[in-house]
């Protein structure tokens, strides 16, 4: 059942719960410093008498399958110059300039537009249109256009370098003739959200960076802590509101992006066996099954007891008869 809070005294966990404004702003004040100069600090403000934090949320790859990536970005036909296709020539062949997306300069001058050129590279230094992760090609017809256009005249290590920017996002394996995107377990990623996001919005947040096909429904969130404890976000809960809740160390408590149908909650009694050998959980086996036994004898024996008592105390009603 849903309760209600005043707003100026309570910001809300989930549907259900909340907590103390004056609670959270100590707990922020407390993430903040443990950030302290880098990127990843949280900022609030007041929104019609509300308290709203946003920033930077850390979520860590959990996937055990790949993930699909979008045939085509969205920004994509916004790059084609009216003079990139001519009449008669196939829909898949523009003009070199625009499809080596700047690369070509050592042939020939660029005749892009000055902010198409500086997209390139966020992830890399080099300026490379292939790094930037909504500009990659994913199709195999996409990527048979851009090897029969490709200048012979690149050095190897130019063809090289290319390739391997062609092949990886953020470091992470990509199969540009699948479209298949296969994330490291246990790297991390991050996105910017506020406390009013619930865990739907900000998967949905983080698959639109990606530009990951698979749907929102498909995947969870999940807080993983250091014990191996395992507890998935609801549908109504706030994934920021609960990072801070559990702290600001990684190493602690981390945020993980995992399969709905994979995953599974491990609850603190079960966490806290996992990290045992198999040698020191058999012995654990052996002895609850010796105290087993031993209840079962003892249950025994009392019920025993009982049902001697009845037929003596049956034996002497008879008799008084």
């Amino acid at each position: 059942m849903k309760e209600d809070f005043p707003p100026s005294s309570h910001v809300p966990i989930s549907d259900s719960k909340s907590i103390l404004k004056s609670e959270l702003l100590s707990l922020l004040k407390t993430y903040n410093c443990y950030h302290e100069g880098r990127s990843f600090q949280l900022r609030h403000r007041e929104e019609e008498g509300a308290l709203v934090v946003e920033g930077l949320l850390n979520i860590t790859w959990g996937l055990r399958r790949p993930i699909r990536l979008q045939i085509q970005d969205d920004r994509e036909p916004a790059h084609l110059s009216p003079a990139a296709w001519m009449p008669g020539q196939p829909s898949c062949h523009p003009k070199e300039p625009l499809l080596q997306d700047g690369k070509a300069a050592a042939q020939k001058p660029s005749t892009q537009p000055p902010e198409h050129q500086a997209e390139g590279s966020r992830d890399g230094p080099e300026p490379l249109e292939d790094e930037e992760t909504p500009q990659l090609m994913r199709t195999k017809s996409d990527a048979a256009c851009v090897i029969q256009r490709r200048p012979r005249c690149r050095t190897p290590g130019e063809t090289q370098r290319i390739r391997r920017h062609r092949f990886s996002i953020n470091g992470h394996f990509y199969n540009h003739k699948t479209s298949v995107f296969t994330p490291a377990y246990g790297s991390m990623t991050n996105v910017r959200v506020n406390s009013t996001m619930t865990a739907p919005q900000v998967l949905a947040l983080l698959l639109n960076k990606f530009r990951v096909e698979n749907g929102p429904s498909e995947f969870a969130l999940y807080i993983v802590h250091e014990s191996g404890e395992r507890t998935r976000l609801k549908d109504c809960e706030y994934p920021l509101i609960s990072r801070i809740l559990h702290g600001p160390c990684e190493k602690i408590a981390r945020l993980f992006l995992m399969e709905a149908d994979l995953a599974e909650e491990v609850p603190h009694d079960v966490a806290q066996y996992i990290k045992f050998e198999m040698p020191v959980l058999n012995s654990f086996i052996e002895k609850l099954k010796e105290e087993e036994q031993r209840e079962i004898i003892k249950l025994t024996m009392k019920f025993q007891a009982l049902r001697l008592t009845m037929l003596q105390r049956l034996e002497q009603l008879v008799e008084a008869e």
